[in-house]
Parts: structure tokens; sequence; C-alpha cells
């Protein structure tokens, strides 16, 4: 078993959360597998581990479907946090089989290939729209002008959240994900409680008037699924469009203002890009792997498992470090250079195995098009002042973009 260094791993300090790359390699050269005290988990730098990993049915999102706390050797949440875990708790991606199975196979008939199709010319029209206003004004913050509007607009009119509704959902979705952090603070924990129960209760009074008058939307496809049979609580309905709201946003947000900062720091990338707009698609899963919106994936260890001689124990944690897979060399040449023409990129931004994000082709369609919408109509589109990286290290995004024409 190998020990980390506390200095060159080290998700408190902003030199780190700046730029963790070179701290990764150094613990991909340090071994397979490394137990980290200050968090108390065990640390996955490699691709082809993380890769695995993420199919491996001894870990699990949750233990509670088998274990209670006291069995498996953990604290429960203290009690003034129980509005964010009933929350949380009750979201698929928290959820193993057969309660995830039976809550995707719902929701998945959301995100068919068909469905994400039609949604195309919408998507494209509204990052038209967006884009027109930031160059009429001359510049502006490419995260709150174009980045955060169009994939909220996006899963609210999944949902059928209508637009005069909209205002508090990405506070809501900021505060509750901040629990997502390393050893969150009472104030974050606090700020996430009080979003929970809003956010829930807005929720409520949605379904109740989706139950009197249906509309061609998510809830009230959840709601027709329940009334026919199919077991979906009212909690998991509340759960279920919190969590496709914070994660059909959240990630999207982050990869476009990483990605555009990682093409102004590579003037020549940028310039290639603006030369050939066929090279967006290759583009968006570059950007994706180069800068990784979500660094870390924890799972719990279900059941003994065994990492390079190492016996990782029942009860412990392990955090998959995503970020750090996707500059493994074993896996990617000269990870460390952007490079958007790169055509084998199996980088895994969006997950793998059970919990690979059902909305991926949504989140590539957004991407795409607010690139091309930038490319097209801001093609002098240029960094005003260098950005703030958010002080976080699990959801990697920046405080804003400032950009000017």
């Amino acid at each position: 078993m190998a020990a980390v260094d506390a200095l060159s791993f080290d998700p408190w300090d902003p030199a780190f959360v700046s730029d963790p790359y070179p701290a990764y390699a150094e613990l991909r050269e340090r071994g397979r597998v490394i137990y980290y005290e200050p968090t108390d988990q065990w640390l996955v730098p490699r691709h082809a581990d993380v890769s695995a990993l993420l199919r491996e049915r001894r870990l699990g999102r949750t233990y509670q479907h088998r274990f209670t706390h006291e069995d498996f050797g953990r604290t429960a949440p203290p009690a003034e946090q129980e509005p964010f875990h009933t929350l949380n708790d009750h979201g698929m991606l928290d959820l193993e089989p057969p309660d995830h199975t039976r809550i995707r196979r719902l929701v998945s008939k959301a995100f068919t290939p068909r469905t994400v199709e039609r949604l195309q010319p919408y998507v494209r029209r509204l990052a038209g729209e967006l884009v027109d206003r930031l160059v009429e004004a001359g510049g502006g913050d490419l995260l709150s002008d174009v980045a955060e509007p169009l994939p909220v607009a996006v899963i609210a009119e999944m949902l059928g959240i209508p637009e005069s509704d909209r205002g508090p959902l990405r506070p809501w979705s900021a505060d509750i994900c901040g629990m997502y952090e390393l050893s969150p603070s009472k104030e974050t924990a606090a700020r996430a409680v009080r979003a929970s129960v809003e956010f829930s209760e807005y929720l409520l009074e949605l379904i109740a008037a989706r139950r009197k008058e249906p509309g061609d939307d998510l809830i009230s496809g959840l709601i027709a699924a329940h009334d026919e049979g199919d077991r979906l609580t009212e909690q998991e309905m509340i759960s279920t469009a919190v969590l496709l709201l914070n994660a059909g946003h959240e990630a999207t947000v982050n990869a476009t203002v990483n990605g555009w900062w990682a093409l102004f720091r590579n003037p020549e990338q940028l310039a290639a890009l603006r030369a050939d707009h066929s090279l967006v698609p290759t583009a968006v899963e570059e950007l994706m792997r180069y800068d990784t919106p979500l660094q870390l994936f924890e799972r719990w260890v279900l059941d003994d498992i065994e990492i390079d001689g190492t016996t990782v124990p029942r009860g412990a944690e392990i955090a998959m470090l995503f970020g750090s897979a996707n500059h493994d060399p074993a896996v990617f040449a000269d990870p460390e250079r952007l490079d958007l023409s790169r055509a084998d990129n199996p980088h895994i931004s969006f997950s793998a195995g059970i919990h690979y994000c059902i909305g991926a082709p949504l989140a590539r369609i957004e991407l795409a098009a607010s690139m091309t919408a930038l490319l097209e109509r801001a093609p002098t589109l240029a960094l005003a002042a260098e950005p703030r990286r958010k002080p976080a290290f699990v959801i990697r995004g920046l405080e804003g973009l400032s950009v000017t024409l």
C-alpha cells in the first residue's frame, strides 16, 4: 500500500485546485490504490482501474440496501441534515439495483436517441439567441450569459418547469451540490438543507399541479407511469427531478467554461477550431477530457476487494479520480497536450457502468450547440480578464469567464 504525500494531493490547497494534474501524475506513479488519511478514502488514479471499478458490483453508491450504518461501521448523518439526505438518497445516482434499475428505466424514456434528437432545433435556437445577446452587448460573462442559461432552460423545459419559476433553480442546485465536496463545512451543509427543503416544496406543488393538468413533460410522464402501476413514490419523483436538474446542467456549465478557458490558453488549437468547425465533435470530447468537470466519484466497498495486491476492506470508501484517469499516459498519447483532433478518446467524464450519465447525449448536443454558435456568431471572442477558479475540488469550474469581442 502506498501512502500519499498531503503536500502533493491536497483538495483544500488553492494551488492544487487550480491545477491538480501534476499531483495526479505523482499519484499514478506511486501506485494503483493509495490510502489518503485526511478523508479516510482509497484513491484510485489510473484509467484502467477507474474504468473497471465503475463496473464492479462489489462497490456501490450506497450501502443501505444491504447494511445499516452500524453494520457498515459508519456513523449516520447528523439529524439536522435529514432533508438533504432524504432528497439525495432517493435519486437514482445514489441507489443500487433493483431501485436504481426501476427508476432509470422510467427516466430513460425521456432520453432516448429519438427524444434527444428532437430537442436539437430547440437547443441550437436557444444557444444562438444567447450568443446573439452576448454579441450585442460587446461581451460579458460567458458563464452567466451562455453556459448556465442554456442547459438549465433545456432540462427545465424537459421537466415542465414554467419559465417564470426557473430563477431559483441554479442557486438551489449550487447549494445542494456543495455537499458533494470532500468534508463540507457546517455552513455548506446548512445551505444544502435549506435548498433541499425549498426545492422539494416547490416540486411537491408542481407535481400536484401536473396531477390535475398533465402536460407533455417528464414530470407528467413519471406521474402517469406511477398511476399505470410502475412503482414510483412521490419522494422518488422529487429526487429524480432534482437529480436531473443538477446532473443535467452542472457538468455542461463547467465543461463549457473550463473548455473555453483551455482554448484561450491554447491559441493554436482555438485558431484550428475557428478555421475548421467540423472539429467541434472531437473538440467537445477533448475539452471534457482535458479539464474534467467532475474530478472525483465515490463508491462504497460492499465486499472486500483486492487492487494490485492490496485488500480494500468492506466499509471503506474508494475515490475514483476521473481527472487523473483522463490524463493517464497509458491510454492517452501526450495527455497534457490539448489536441482537438484527438480521435481515440475514451475519457470517462460521463462515468461508466450502470451509473453512466443518462444525459450524456443531451450534454454533447448542448456543448456542441453553444460552441458552434460562439464560433459562428462571435468569431473574434477573446478573454477579457483572467478567471478565478472556484475553490471546490470535486466539481471543477470557474467563478466566471469574462469575454470581449
